[in-house]
């Protein structure tokens, strides 16, 4: 036992959290559903939501503080919410050197508390953030415009429960070598050779979270996690315009390690004005040996070339696809498609953007349709979902920021092509202020070049393409060859066809994307869960990692090797 697990709190923690870390390591080997987070509000008390909104609404208009992190006592803030809000919180002003010292400081404490104290800690900061759901979930919706019920789910528990999945992994593989063996070779008639060898998962280093816009939990706990439960100090830099919800994580990070008796500098923030150059700075500094990055691929490109002194996990752009062969279930695959097209009005890294559709029509259940008449049927059904404003409204949230509202407009204005659905305004009674906007649809050719420069490039937003190829054949090589080009989180098609399928599992298997097949149900090719689901491949351009493998945790730390003779 280290010393760190002999201390009272960490020994507690340890206790405490056991059957949740064993319960996790079998979820990744059983692959089944299981979570320790309840995903639905009312588990949270009658009043949860009603106190979450008050902490929340308590933040506004103040600093939020962490107390011990190095500064100057000058702060930044500045993040406006999508809804129409300003959130008028201030954060503590970052000093690069003053943060990096104090994190060197740290690390050699939580290095040698090894893998158990290091997943105990880990798991009471997920219970707290967890008992904190609804505040997390309102932090999240301002920030990024998610609805509250998906900000309450996927910025709330399913952000927990991959956080949960990079600590079980990290545990994993820090114990998949005995901490000592007895090594013992026969020398025939002389005395046999015999040693003692220690294995000691040594950390690489401080951690450099760099946070989204987006899905600031969802998308940086699995790094920040792997890495705190590895034994790296993590510098968490949020997306100037969603810091509130990372802050808060480090607010907490910060007060369990205090209790446990680590140094609290072990998770310390890095928030910034928006414009700000930090990220770059910070991720070239050689004292930054681990780098977990989400967002553009021109920073993403520019943090694998030029932080080399770091490993760097990278989640970038891509172009998913959805071919539409063949169903037996129309209806199923229309309501499907609509909701995945409109939920968080496509600001998802796994949203369809391009559905590809044979000119000589489609194969259902109600008889052969049309590419003309799936592209009708198809807006129909996202008319049909979104007719009410407020249904609407809490299924597309709110366009998190300009550049995604000007890909809208240029939709609407015909610059992408022909419109099979023109994208609408809806309001909110609720939040007057909120940018609001239904999916567009455009219809475009697979042959025509000016068509090829709007579906071949990402268009993130609620902008989708209805791209009419030559054939099966022709959409299985065109979704195949853009997951090869520009990368792809998730691929999907439907198709009663054997042969077909055949073609598509082989497509997705070469070119590195996971595929879903037939979705017609309440699972969606946008959506993944914990624990089961793996989140990108790693094995495209859209990202060198998966969520959540032993490969994203196995290289944030090394094995050293200490023997000697017994």
């Amino acid at each position: 036992m280290t010393a760190a697990a002999s201390h009272p709190v960490v020994a507690e923690l340890i206790e405490r959290h056991q059957a949740t870390l064993t319960s996790a390591l079998e979820a990744t080997r059983s692959r089944d559903y299981w979570s320790p987070y309840p995903e639905f509000a009312k588990a949270y008390g009658e009043t949860g939501q009603a106190d979450g909104q008050a902490a929340f609404e308590a933040l506004l208009g103040s600093p939020l503080t962490l107390e011990g992190q190095p500064g100057d006592g000058s702060t930044v803030g500045g993040e406006t919410s999508p809804y129409g809000i300003e959130l008028r919180v201030e954060y503590p002003r970052a000093d690069a050197d003053a943060l990096i010292t104090a994190m060197q400081a740290a690390r050699p404490a939580w290095a040698a508390a090894g893998p158990a104290a290091r997943a105990a800690v880990s798991l009471e900061i997920l219970a707290r953030i967890n008992a904190r759901s609804h505040e997390f979930a309102h932090a999240v919706m301002h920030t990024t415009g998610q609805a509250y019920g998906m900000a309450f789910q996927a910025g709330g528990p399913h952000a927990q429960d991959r956080g949960l999945e990079a600590v079980a992994y990290a545990y994993a593989e820090q114990t998949r070598l005995p901490e000592q063996a007895q090594w013992t070779k026969p020398q025939g008639k002389r005395d046999p050779l015999s040693m003692v060898k220690d294995f000691v998962p040594v950390p690489r280093g401080l951690a450099l979270l760099i946070g989204c816009n987006t899905f600031p939990t969802w998308n940086g706990y699995p790094g920040l996690f792997a890495s705190l439960a590895t034994g790296n100090p993590v510098l968490v830099k949020p997306h100037p315009r969603a810091t509130l919800p990372l802050a808060l994580t480090v607010q907490v990070a910060r007060e369990v390690l205090a209790e446990a008796g680590f140094d609290p500098n072990l998770v310390t923030l890095a928030a910034e004005h928006e414009g700000g150059t930090l990220a770059a700075t910070l991720a070239v500094r050689p004292e930054i040996r681990i780098i977990d990055y989400t967002g553009s691929t021109g920073f993403g490109d520019w943090l694998e070339e030029n932080a080399r002194q770091a490993l760097v996990y990278t989640e970038k752009a891509g172009l998913n696809s959805v071919v539409v062969e063949s169903t037996d279930n129309y209806r199923g695959m229309l309501a499907n498609l609509a909701f995945a097209l409109s939920l968080y009005s496509g600001q998802m890294c796994t949203t369809p953007q391009n559905v590809l559709i044979p000119r000589t029509g489609v194969r259902t259940d109600e008889g052969g349709k049309s590419y003309d008449e799936v592209a009708a049927d198809l807006a129909h059904a996202i008319e049909k979902l979104l007719g009410d404003d407020a249904r609407a409204a809490a299924i597309l949230g709110a366009v998190v920021n300009p550049a995604v509202l000007g890909r809208s407009v240029k939709a609407a204005g015909g610059e992408y092509g022909e419109l099979a659905l023109a994208p609408r305004v809806v309001t909110s009674e609720e939040f007057p202020g909120a940018t609001i906007r239904t999916p567009a649809l455009v219809k475009v050719d697979a042959d025509k070049p000016d068509d090829q420069a709007a579906f071949t490039g990402e268009c993130f937003g609620p902008v989708s393409f209805l791209v009419a190829v030559e054939s099966a054949g022709a959409a299985v090589e065109l979704l195949a060859r853009t997951v090869r080009e520009q990368g792809a989180m998730t691929a999907s098609a439907y198709t009663v066809d054997s042969e077909v399928e055949a073609a598509l599992v082989a497509a997705a298997l070469d070119s590195g994307v996971s595929l879903s097949l037939n979705l017609t149900g309440g699972v969606f090719p946008n959506q993944t869960a914990a624990f089961s689901d793996l989140h990108g491949t790693g094995a495209n351009p859209a990202a060198n990692a998966a969520y959540c493998d032993g490969a994203f945790v196995a290289s944030r730390f090394r094995t050293v090797e200490v023997r000697r003779h017994s």
